[in-house]
């Protein structure tokens, strides 16, 4: 009886957060809207110096603007600091808590394995996607933009992809567990420990005590913080986007934009429904409507990390994952399964290749996607990560004249609305592969998933 009751108000809170956070969103895009054409209106009659002081009033970048206030920036900088700053000590202490409890080391190895298979699974499936939707909008000659005036940006320093894997067993343990961007060895990390605290038993007590109150308090912190502030944040988020990033940044290379988000959100509507309904025979519908607002929150913030605890939340609470394994796969999935990050990459690189006068072939496309699938593995779950590993695929294919800089420039301007895309897809593929490995183990609560 408890536990029904405990559903019923899980379940009561879970649906004013998502009601909440879609009158936000409905909001952020009529104000944001409103926003753009007051912009251009301001512009065509000569009043740019007024949208200047809005613009360093309530939406400049005060990181690189000296002169501005920034209120919108300050306020959504301060919610994804809030939910960054516990991303560390939460992956941490709950994958390391989820190895305490799985003793059976074989039940480990398996887990393993199912979530990896999953994860390459629905990212071949969507390199596939990207790299078809890629070479025909090439074919048809729609990448072929004139890219005169673009934005000149500093130039990302690119590395050997296959650096993921030596940066997975780190060197030093204080620089991991202060660096957001080194999620994958934190993880290695967290197994370790995990695993070194179940085989010493109960001569391991205390480090094990701790981990669980560190998690306790995380949790409380992360409940205050996104049943207060998630709307708030999603409104402030999206509405500063529309704001900065107006018109004049989506003319040069629309087709791009169009083309990935087109691919990323069928992707989201079609492929993830799609798997979970064939892996487990559950209603795709159920899991689309509880995972939209994680989705949402991944798409204002533009980062998987900050979307990491509510994805959390309502993989356990609400999809009826298993706490053990959701502390697992998730956090896993944060730096490994971006396949909106690997179809970003495809799609960027074949844009900038045919636009910087590069010929592709079929073959010069598979080379692109396995590429993507490898640099796209520990992608720091972070607004703009993905420029960075962008220019290390084109690096890898060869794709360096002076007409490739000013293409990797313009992604970079134009790229913040294709990012928040990609993002709502990592997210949601993160829950969908829980989904599939809990109800394969019989560990997914069907109750609470149809509840």
């Amino acid at each position: 009886m408890m536990k029904r009751d405990s559903l019923k108000g899980s379940r009561k809170h879970s649906n004013r957060l998502a009601i909440h956070m879609t009158i936000a969103l409905v909001l952020a895009v009529v104000v944001g809207t409103l926003l753009i054409f007051f912009r251009e209106y301001l512009i065509a009659q000569g009043k740019e110096p007024l949208w200047e002081q809005i613009n360093r009033l309530f939406f400049v970048d005060i990181s690189t603007e000296v002169n501005g206030i920034g209120i919108f920036y300050i306020l959504g900088q301060l919610f994804i600091n809030a939910l960054q700053l516990i991303i560390i000590p939460m992956v941490f202490s709950s994958i390391a808590i989820a190895m305490c409890h799985i003793s059976d080391t074989k039940k480990l190895g398996r887990l393993s394995g199912k979530t990896l298979l999953g994860f390459l699974t629905t990212s071949v499936f969507a390199l596939v996607a990207a790299g078809t939707v890629g070479y025909t909008v090439y074919k048809l000659g729609l990448f072929n933009v004139a890219l005169e005036g673009s934005t000149n940006v500093e130039v990302a320093t690119g590395q050997n992809p296959l650096m993921v894997i030596v940066d997975t067993v780190p060197n030093n343990i204080f620089n991991v567990l202060t660096n957001n961007g080194r999620v994958l060895a934190v993880v290695f990390l967290a197994v370790v420990t995990g695993l070194c605290i179940n085989a010493g038993g109960e001569d391991i007590k205390v480090l094990k005590n701790i981990l669980l109150d560190v998690n306790k308090i995380i949790n409380i912190f992360l409940n205050f913080v996104i049943l207060k502030f998630s709307p708030i944040a999603v409104f402030i988020l999206i509405t500063r986007t529309f704001a900065v990033y107006g018109i004049e940044h989506l003319k040069p290379a629309l087709v791009y934009v169009l083309t990935t988000c087109g691919t990323a959100l069928a992707y989201l509507i079609i492929a993830y429904p799609l798997y979970v309904f064939l892996a487990t025979g559950l209603n795709p519908f159920v899991f689309m409507k509880k995972i939209a607002k994680v989705a949402l929150l991944g798409f204002s913030a533009n980062s998987s990390a900050a979307a990491l605890s509510l994805n959390e939340r309502t993989t356990v609470g609400e999809l009826g994952v298993d706490k053990d394994i959701a502390a697992f796969i998730l956090p896993l999935g944060m730096t490994v399964n971006m396949n909106g990050t690997a179809i970003t990459q495809v799609i960027a690189t074949i844009f900038i290749a045919a636009s910087s006068g590069y010929s592709l072939e079929l073959k010069n496309i598979i080379v692109i996607a396995v590429l993507a699938l490898i640099a796209s593995v520990g992608t720091p779950a972070a607004p703009g990560a993905s420029a960075i590993i962008l220019f290390s695929v084109l690096n890898s294919m060869g794709y360096n004249n002076p007409a490739t800089i000013i293409a990797y420039s313009l992604i970079i301007a134009i790229n913040r609305p294709v990012d928040m895309v990609t993002t709502s897809l990592n997210v949601t593929g993160d829950a969908a592969t829980a989904v599939v490995v809990a109800a394969s183990e019989g560990s997914l609560d069907k109750e609470v998933y149809y509840s």
